[in-house]
């Protein structure tokens, strides 16, 4: 059991305790209580006439920690920011219509209600001081979370000029983590540097952004270059930096243009191999494989509709769904006409040009004629950033592999299922397949189902790169037909190169020629070819491609 001296010692320490507590809360609300006096004082403080007392008043409101000092600046910038006449009160105005001022107190936001124009007395800034002031908001910038918000703020300091506030980008680089923030305090040290009065440093900093692709950067050095106050030493540096910047920036572009290539590519590639299958195995042409595209996008913009929580799953979800939806699709359309068709190849165009219309009118008439737009995800929004000035957009990355995902999984079909071997059989010599026991009309209904399939997951790599509509699957059905034929009838991997080549030929010859242009250039070479090359890149083997 405690002594007595014991409890006594406890509640000695226990009222020590209370007064350490109530010794800091009485701390806390005295700093609180001089934070809220000098926020006060700051505010009031912008009512001189002087513009450099205004400009420390300024100063100092920065300095502090309140949620209306931003909106404060911001006012004293656009020249909203008034004295109240009556009691001397800073208020920020909103012009009214009929001219009179409504005011909100500068210090709390309290509405004061609506005054004429003569009761408040606007508080005056000069250029010098705006600029001053766009300096203050974007050093406060630089602390808030969002490295996004830094990086804006950064910028904002170089574009005020004041080299003062270079100090501030250097003690930033100590404390800063965030990679992106890191270069744009870099690119900003160099724009202060050229901007130096030190000719040594100004000059270093010339030869020193010859790499550089940043636009403030490249921004300033133009200035210099034009600048015939400077000496001839740093002018001529500059003229050199920018020689070497813009050499760098063709090359990036053109590994832009082909990269952009080689995702037009994958594209028609997507699109033609089901069409390149089902030519090849049963001979039919088919004009309705533009609407099965379509189709397939429409099911992605349905997927989103109804799973509107679910829009970073959205893709996933719809790659198997469209899948179903137009091979299904397919299917039907095979087993309702083409199967009484086999053999005519002519009347199959005719036929399925039809079908073509059916889908296009049954869609307009579910959907309207109107486009449909279907949501990114985030995680195939924005770009890769792989070195400075050279970029590549996630929806375009991430189609080209799915793309290269598509083709692989569709080889292994062919080369290693019962499925791929009766399918070769059957497009090699039809005839001896079916002496062989191989059922052909089986082996019709599901390689037109794979391509139909196929051709919706196309559909769907496509509602991430334009709208949706009832047009769609038109833009792509010729080029489709283009890629089949230059790679060859029935092969996959003539499919992939053709489709390949003619995206990154297309994309090439854009610049100079134009979009229309650069088609038809496309298209008279495939012409051109095919006099060579009746068969394509890689033609068919067997008795029956020789018939």
């Amino acid at each position: 059991m405690p002594s007595p001296s014991a409890y006594g010692v406890g509640a000695i320490l226990s009222v020590f305790k209370v007064l350490v507590v109530i010794l800091v809360l009485i701390i806390n609300s005295n700093s609180l209580g001089s934070e809220t006096e000098d926020f006060g004082l700051a505010i009031d403080a912008l009512k001189v006439k002087s513009f450099a007392q205004k400009e420390l008043a300024a100063t100092k409101l920065a300095g502090l920690k309140n949620e209306r000092i931003d909106i404060i600046l911001s006012a004293l910038i656009e020249g909203k920011l008034y004295t109240k006449k009556n009691s001397g009160d800073v208020v920020i105005v909103t012009r009214l219509k009929g001219g009179d001022f409504y005011l909100e107190h500068a210090a709390t936001g309290e509405n004061l209600g609506i005054v004429g124009r003569r009761e408040a007395k606007k508080i005056s800034v000069n250029n010098k001081l705006r600029r001053y002031l766009k300096s203050l908001q974007a050093v406060r910038q630089l602390n808030v979370r969002d490295s996004d918000g830094r990086v804006a703020a950064i910028e904002a300091i170089v574009k005020t000029g004041d080299a003062k506030l270079r100090s501030l980008i250097v003690a930033r680089q100590d404390i800063e983590e965030n990679e992106s923030v890191l270069k744009a305090l870099e690119n900003a040290l160099v724009v202060f540097d050229l901007e130096s009065s030190d000719p040594i440093r100004r000059l270093s900093a010339v030869e020193a952004s010859s790499n550089n692709l940043d636009s403030n950067v490249r921004g300033k050095l133009n200035e210099m270059a034009a600048d015939e106050g400077l000496s001839l030493e740093i002018r001529d540096a500059a003229i050199a930096s920018i020689k070497e910047i813009e050499k760098r920036v063709s090359r990036f572009r053109a590994i832009e243009t082909i990269f952009f290539g080689l995702s037009l590519g994958s594209i028609l590639a997507l699109a033609a191999i089901g069409l390149s299958i089902t030519f090849g195995v049963m001979g039919v042409i088919n004009m309705a494989h533009g609407e099965l595209i379509m189709l397939g996008a429409y099911t992605t913009y349905l997927i989103q509709l109804l799973l509107p929580d679910l829009i970073e799953y959205s893709l996933l979800i719809s790659v198997p769904a469209a899948f179903l939806v137009t091979g299904l699709v397919g299917i039907c359309i095979e087993r309702s006409v083409i199967r009484f068709l086999y053999g005519r190849p002519l009347e199959t165009l005719l036929a399925t040009f039809g079908i073509s219309l059916i889908l296009q009118q049954a869609v307009r008439t579910i959907f309207s004629p109107l486009n449909r737009s279907v949501v990114t995800p985030n995680w195939m929004s924005g770009s890769l950033e792989i070195v400075q000035g050279l970029s590549i957009t996630y929806n375009r990355l991430y189609i080209f592999f799915f793309a290269l995902m598509v083709f692989a999984v569709l080889l292994v079909i062919l080369q290693r299922t019962r499925l791929g071997l009766e399918v070769r059989a059957v497009t090699q010599n039809r005839d001896m397949a079916q002496v062989m026991g191989i059922r052909n009309a089986r082996v019709d209904i599901l390689t037109f189902g794979l391509g139909s399939g196929i051709a919706g997951v196309a559909g769907v790599a496509l509602s991430q790169l334009t709208n949706v509509g009832p047009n769609l699957g038109q833009s792509y059905i010729v080029d489709s037909f283009m890629v089949v034929v230059f790679g060859g009838v029935g092969n996959l991997w003539g499919t992939l190169v053709a489709g390949l080549s003619l995206g990154v030929v297309n994309k090439l010859l854009e610049p100079f020629a134009g979009a229309v242009v650069a088609k038809i250039l496309v298209l008279i070479f495939i012409i051109l070819f095919i006099q060579k090359r009746p068969r394509g890149l890689f033609p068919q083997k067997g008795r029956a491609a020789d018939s």
